[in-house]
C-alpha cells in the first residue's frame, strides 16, 4: 500500500455522496507498500481504506473482490468490499479503479508472538477450506515463470557474487515441479502489514490482490518466512512450530507436503527477493513510497539452504 494517485478533499467529498458511509472526518494516505494507492478516510459513520488500483483494470478486479465476498460469507475474517448506491463494488476516481472496505480490529503485529503466530496459521487453513468452493480461478502472476523471466534483467544490477546467487537459485527452483500437491486459492502476500492483530487474535487478512490459484503449501511458506523471521533470516523455532501446529490442525499436510516444504520455503524467500530486487533497482513513481530491502530474502534463503530441521 502506497500513495502513487493524490486524491483531495474535494475529490474523495463527491466520491463519498456515491456510498452510503456519512460525511468525511479525515482523509490520510498510507504510505506502507509498494503495489497500490490507498488511504484512509474517516467518517462519521466510521474508518474505511480507500483502494486506487494502479495497474489493475477494472475488468480485472471481479476475482480478487468476489474472493473477498465469499471468505466474509464463509467466516473468514477479511474486510468485505463495500458496495456504493448502484449496488457495484468497484468504483472509480480521478481515473483509477476503486474500491472501499471497513477498517478491521487490530493493528500490525510488528514482533509476533508465538499464540498470534499460531493463530494466523489456523486462519490461514480455514482461509485454504473456505476458498475451495471458490470457483474462479487466476494463474500466479509472479510464479516461476514470472522470477525466471525477470532475474536475468537484475544480473546487470547487481554485484557479481549476489547475481550467482539469484541464478543458481533460479535454477535450483526451475528442478522442482510441484503438480502433485494440494491446490487452491492462496493470499499469496499474507505478511504481517497484510494481517491485523486484535491482541493474539486475526483481527483480519487484508490486501487480496496477488491472490491467485497456486500449492497452498507455497501460501503456507510465504506466511511463516515472514511472520516466523528473524533479523539475521533465521527463523525463530518457538513460532515456526506453532503455525504449522495450528495450520495443520485445521489442513494437515500430506506426505508429498511435507517434502516439498524445504524446497517451497526457497520458492517463497525467492519470489519476494526478485520483486524486491526489481521495486529497488526500478522503482514506480509516487508521492508516498518505499522499497523494501533486498537483501533481507536473501539472507533468509541462505539460512533455508544451511537448515537441517524444518519443524514438520
Amino acid at each position: 500500500m502506497s500513495v502513487f494517485t493524490t486524491v483531495a478533499i474535494d475529490e474523495i467529498t463527491p466520491f463519498l455522496h456515491r456510498y452510503s458511509l456519512g460525511q468525511l472526518v479525515e482523509l490520510k494516505g498510507i504510505s506502507a507498500g509498494v503495489t497500490n494507492t490507498n488511504y484512509f478516510v474517516t467518517t462519521t459513520h466510521g474508518k474505511y481504506v480507500l483502494t486506487l488500483f494502479e495497474t489493475l483494470r477494472a475488468d480485472e478486479l471481479p476475482f480478487y473482490v468476489n474472493l473477498m465476498v465469499h471468505l466474509a460469507q464463509h467466516g473468514i475474517a477479511v474486510a468485505a468490499p463495500i458496495a456504493n448506491l448502484q449496488h457495484q463494488y468497484i468504483d472509480e476516481l480521478n481515473g483509477k479503479p476503486t474500491l472501499i472496505v471497513p477498517c478491521l480490529p487490530g493493528s500490525v503485529a510488528e514482533s509476533p508472538t508465538t499464540e498470534q503466530c499460531a493463530q494466523v496459521g489456523e486462519m490461514l487453513a480455514q482461509m485454504h477450506l473456505a476458498a475451495a468452493s471458490y470457483t474462479a480461478q487466476m494463474p500466479n502472476p509472479r510464479g516461476p515463470h514470472w522470477w525466471a523471466a525477470t532475474a536475468p534483467t537484475l544480473y546487470p544490477l547487481m554485484k557479481p557474487q549476489d547475481a550467482e546467487l539469484l541464478a543458481a537459485e533460479v535454477a535450483l527452483q526451475a528442478q522442482h515441479q510441484h503438480d502433485t500437491l494440494p491446490t487452491g486459492v492462496i493470499h499469496a502476500d499474507l505478511f504481517r502489514d497484510n494481517a491485523l492483530m486484535n491482541g493474539e487474535h486475526v483481527g483480519g487478512f487484508i490486501d487480496f490482490y496477488y491472490a491467485c490459484t497456486d500449492v497452498l503449501l507455497y501460501d503456507l511458506a510465504i506466511t511463516l518466512n515472514d511472520w516466523c523471521v528473524l533479523e539475521d533470516g533465521e527463523i525463530d523455532d518457538e513460532r515456526a512450530l506453532a503455525m504449522l501446529t495450528a495450520y495443520q490442525s485445521v489442513r494437515p499436510l500430506n506426505p508429498a507436503e511435507i517434502q516439498a516444504w524445504p524446497t517451497l520455503l526457497r520458492a517463497a524467500a525467492l519470489r519476494f527477493w526478485v520483486s524486491r530486487l526489481l521495486d529497488f533497482y526500478q522503482p514506480a513513481a509516487g508521492e508516498m513510497t518505499f522499497a523494501k530491502d533486498p537483501s533481507h530474502f536473501q539472507r533468509v534463503i541462505l539460512r533455508h539452504a544451511q537448515r537441517c530441521n524444518f519443524w514438520v
